[in-house]
């Protein structure tokens, strides 16, 4: 996030000093909020002025805006704690740390089913962000020495994807200078089209997107299909593209709900997988995980090699220091949890998420726009006849905000910008209790606006045309 300077002889005494009703028992100077202060403060102050600034955020546990994970258990939180000041890219230092990373990259390259044959390898990032960085610059390179290797100058790279992807994604193609490629949604379609994808290709295509959970609605696009048809067009025109499976919200929920989905190293075109240890995971913000099946597809001219630290340390990353804490919080999920620990959460989200499904179709004024068996998530929008009434899916997440929850209003993805929608991301620390207070809270902020003599909608609409929701 950016931040702008402020200047400072526009402000206010009370916009430029913290004005704290305690802080005469131990300090009687002001406070400032944009200048380094000449003179510290007892900690416990410290402590106490941020803590009461953080009490105007969000509660977390009502948070069903993000899909990242906001809790974790007393023995993660220790764990975490412990390890805070490791730094995660000291391998000479830490080689435990390094051996727990390749443990990870291990079970997750397993549990995408990647050939035992292959030397597949893996490194952790700071979230999905960074591990699509990493992808599509290996696709990126790929692509230029394979036409090199045939005697061709290449041209403009381009890559494909539906216009529902995340935003980071078109961040990759206009810092690295690709050409995003959109295909766009339509009125009945949310995620990518096959066909649509296919007649976007050429030889300057640097690989293919298939979203295993869209942020928009949460359904999982149709990656077996894109993998299929992908093949016999490489087949047809001597191509190698290949696909990327970009599963940062569903590569921990899939395999334990739905394990004979075939989306990651089972479909031969797949060459590469990221995936959110931060969200479905279940570890705190930070943490990320991209996989190539075969070496090969990280061309050795993006790793780089540092020994200033002591020993020969290979490197593939955007980021480099920060902390070990994520991957071991990580590890700590796998250990703890296991195959039928993630299974038991990830059935238990997809009941609560189908009630709410349910529960939501009840009330009478939504179109369900989500799918059921894809990620634990619960997109809707209102009906016309809710619409005409003059209110909006922006009026009732103010609404519901006045309760606590945060549930975001958006609209879709070109071109299916039209349609605006809620969506609520069921996670670990919601219960079933919880999704009967919300669905009373709904249905209450249903009636209130039903009920209204003046129906004018009073909320703005986010601006149109922004790439997705996270």
């Amino acid at each position: 996030m950016l931040s702008n300077k402020k200047k400072l002889q526009d402000m206010t005494h009370a916009e430029r000093y913290h004005a704290l009703t305690y802080g005469s028992r131990y300090t009687d100077e002001p406070i400032p909020k944009y200048e380094l202060p000449e003179k510290g403060m007892p900690s416990k102050i410290a402590y106490r002025v941020i803590r009461d600034e953080l009490n105007l955020d969000g509660n977390p546990s009502l948070n069903l805006a993000s899909f990242v994970t906001t809790w974790m258990d007393d023995y993660a939180n220790r764990l975490l704690s412990e390890s805070l000041g490791k730094n995660y890219i000291d391998q000479d230092e830490y080689p435990q740390t390094t051996k727990i990373q390749n443990y990870c990259v291990n079970m997750i390259a397993r549990l995408f089913h990647a050939p035992e044959i292959e030397d597949s390898v893996g490194t952790g990032t700071i979230g999905s962000s960074e591990a699509i960085h990493l992808a599509g610059l290996a696709m990126k390179w790929n692509w230029r020495d394979k036409l090199i290797k045939k005697g061709k100058n290449p041209g403009k790279p381009n890559i494909i994807m539906g216009q529902n992807v995340q935003v980071v994604w078109e961040k990759f193609a206009r810092y690295f200078e690709v050409e995003p490629r959109y295909v766009k949604l339509t009125k009945d379609r949310y995620v990518i089209g096959v066909e649509e994808a296919m007649a976007l290709i050429d030889e300057n295509t640097i690989g293919v997107i298939g979203i295993l959970g869209s942020t928009y609605t949460g359904e999982y696009e149709p990656i077996e299909e894109l993998n299929n048809a992908l093949e016999k067009l490489n087949k047809d025109k001597g191509w190698d593209v290949p696909l990327h499976v970009d599963a940062a919200s569903g590569g921990f929920v899939a395999p334990f709900t739905d394990p004979l989905l075939r989306w990651d190293f089972r479909l031969s075109c797949v060459q590469s997988i990221n995936v959110s240890g931060h969200k479905y995971g279940l570890v705190y913000p930070g943490i990320g995980w991209v996989v190539w099946r075969s070496k090969k597809e990280l061309p050795e001219d993006l790793i780089f090699h540092v020994n200033y630290l002591g020993g020969d340390q290979p490197t593939f990353n955007l980021n480099f220091s920060k902390s070990a804490s994520s991957v071991l919080g990580q590890y700590y999920n796998f250990l703890y949890l296991g195959n039928d620990g993630y299974r038991d959460i990830m059935v238990s989200l997809q009941h609560i998420a189908e009630y709410l499904t349910e529960e939501i179709e009840k009330i009478g004024q939504f179109k369900i726009l989500s799918k059921l068996g894809h990620l634990p998530v619960v997109a809707f929008a209102l009906k016309s006849k809710a619409i005409k009434k003059g209110y909006s899916v922006y009026d009732l997440s103010e609404k519901l905000r006045e309760r606590g929850w945060i549930v975001p209003a958006y609209t879709m993805a070109p071109d299916a910008q039209d349609i605006s929608v809620l969506r609520v991301v069921v996670k670990e620390c919601m219960s079933m209790d919880m999704a009967q207070l919300l669905i009373e809270d709904l249905t209450r902020a249903v009636n209130w606006f039903e009920s209204r003599q003046d129906r004018k909608s009073h909320v703005k609409k986010h601006r149109k045309g922004t790439h997705g929701v996270c």
